[in-house]
C-alpha cells in the first residue's frame, strides 16, 4: 500500500479519516490517534508556516507508527520513539519523493497525490537524502510538544519523548556548525546575470529579476515575500522613516513583526521594476498596490509560485554555466533550493556589516545563529594549515 497524506490543511482540519483511507486501511490502527492529531494542529491554524511544521512531524510519526510499528500512540514505548527518529532521519526510498507535490489534487481531500511521499529529497538522489541536524532537532521538538499536549489532555500518561537519553545521538557532531548550502559568487552572478538578460522588456522576466534581488538583498525567507492566509505583501511595505531611510517590514517565523534596512541597490531594483508597470518610481506611504501581482487572475504570488519562478532562473543559469564548461558550479546550482538564496544573502552581509545588524535584519532570536555564517576563521585555519610538513627541513 502506498503511504498517502493524512493530515489536510488548515480550512479542512476537521475532515474524516474515513475520506481518506478505507475501512480495509484502517484495520488495527487508531481513528483516536488521528482526531487527538488534528485538535493539537487546530490550537496552530492562526500561523501557517507553524501549522505545516507540526503536521510535518506528527504525520510522519503517525504513519510511521501504524504502517511500520503496527502500534498506535497509546500504546508508544520510549524505545519505539527512538526507533522513529533513526527512521526519519535516514527513511527508505519509497517514503522520499524526488520534488515536493502538492498533498492532494485540484485541493480535493478525497483526492490524494500518489507521487506524494512523506518526505522530499528537493532534487538530491535520494540514496544521500538524510535529515539535516536542524530538521532532526525541529522533530523532535514537534513531538515532543504533541505528546505533552496528549498528556494534559489525558490521552496518553507520559511523554515517552522524555524518557529518551543522550538525544544528541541523533544528530551529527560537528566540531563547527556553518552554513554550506548558499551560492558561491559564480553561481550568484551568473543567476543574476542570466535574470537580467531575461528581464528585457518582459512582465515575467522583470518580476523574476526584482524576486531575485530581494531575496538576496533582503535575506527574505519565501513565506515572508508571498501571499498567505493572513497576509499579502503590498508595496506600501516598503515604509521610509522620519530620517529618509526605507524599511521593508515582514512578518516572519514565529508570526513575528520585523523591519529589515532596505540598502541603496534594492531601491534601484524596486524602482526598476515599478517603473516597467507604469507607477512611479518609489512607493506612497501605506500604497495598497500588490508587491507581486499574477500574470493572470487576481492576488499576488503564493510560495510555489514564487518558488516555480526561482527554481527556473536557476535552471536558466546552469544551462549557462555549462556553455562556459564549468560543470562544477552547475552541478552544484542543480541542486540549490530557494532558501540557498538566504543563506547566501546573509553569508554575504556578515562580511561587511555588524552581526548585530545582520542578525536583526535576519529575524535570528539570537547571536549564535548569525554567527554560523561566519566562515572566515575557518578559512584562515584551513590555510595555516596547508603548508604542515611531515619532515621539517632543516633548521637554518
Amino acid at each position: 500500500m502506498k503511504i498517502r497524506p493524512i493530515l489536510d490543511g488548515i480550512d479542512t482540519v476537521a475532515m474524516s479519516i474515513d475520506q481518506i483511507y478505507t475501512p480495509q486501511m484502517l484495520e488495527g490502527l487508531c481513528v483516536d490517534d488521528l482526531k487527538h492529531a488534528r485538535i493539537f494542529l487546530v490550537a496552530y491554524s492562526g500561523s501557517k508556516d507553524t501549522f505545516v511544521a507540526y503536521r510535518r512531524d506528527i504525520e510522519r510519526l503517525l504513519l510511521w507508527l501504524w504502517f511500520v510499528r503496527r502500534s498506535t500512540l497509546k500504546k508508544m514505548t520510549r524505545e519505539d520513539v527512538s526507533q522513529f527518529i533513526l527512521f526519519a532521519t535516514t527513511p527508505p526510498k519509497q517514503w522520499i519523493s524526488e520534488h515536493v507535490y502538492h498533498r492532494f489534487l485540484n485541493g480535493q481531500i478525497s483526492q490524494p497525490n500518489q507521487n506524494w511521499r512523506p518526505f522530499a529529497a528537493r532534487g538530491e538522489a535520494l540514496a544521500d537524502y538524510r535529515l539535516s541536524n536542524a530538521s532532526v532537532k525541529a522533530l523532535m521538538a514537534s513531538v515532543s510538544t504533541f505528546l505533552t499536549f496528549l498528556v494534559q489532555e489525558q490521552y496518553l500518561l507520559q511523554n515517552v519523548m522524555l524518557l529518551v537519553r543522550q538525544k544528541n545521538r541523533f544528530v551529527t557532531r560537528m566540531q563547527e556548525s556553518v552554513v554550506t548550502r548558499k551560492l558561491t559568487n559564480t553561481m550568484w552572478r551568473c543567476v543574476i546575470d542570466t535574470a537580467m538578460m531575461n528581464a528585457n522588456d518582459d512582465f515575467e522576466g522583470e518580476r523574476a529579476l526584482f524576486i531575485l534581488s530581494a531575496f538576496y538583498l533582503l535575506g527574505l525567507r519565501i513565506s515572508e515575500i508571498s501571499v498567505t492566509e493572513r497576509r499579502m505583501p503590498m508595496m506600501g511595505d516598503f515604509l521610509k522613516d522620519d530620517q529618509g531611510c526605507y524599511w521593508f517590514s515582514v512578518v516572519g517565523k514565529g508570526n513575528k513583526y520585523r523591519e529589515i534596512a532596505v540598502c541603496d541597490e534594492m531601491l534601484s531594483a524596486l524602482s526598476r521594476y515599478r517603473q516597467f508597470m507604469g507607477m512611479r518610481a518609489l512607493p506612497m506611504r501605506l500604497e495598497q498596490t500588490l508587491l507581486l501581482p499574477k500574470v493572470k487572475g487576481r492576488g499576488g504570488l503564493g510560495s510555489r509560485q514564487i518558488r516555480s519562478i526561482v527554481m527556473q532562473a536557476f535552471q536558466d543559469a546552469v544551462a549557462k554555466l555549462r556553455e562556459r564548461g564549468d560543470n562544477d558550479s552547475a552541478d552544484d546550482l542543480s541542486v540549490a533550493t530557494v532558501h540557498w538564496l538566504r543563506h547566501t544573502a546573509i553569508s554575504q552581509d556578515v562580511q561587511n556589516r555588524p552581526a548585530e545588524h545582520v542578525r536583526d535584519d535576519a529575524g535570528h532570536e539570537n547571536i549564535t545563529v548569525t554567527d554560523r555564517y561566519i566562515n572566515v576563521s575557518r578559512q584562515h585555519r584551513h590555510q595555516s594549515a596547508k603548508f604542515k610538513q611531515l619532515i621539517p627541513s632543516a633548521e637554518k
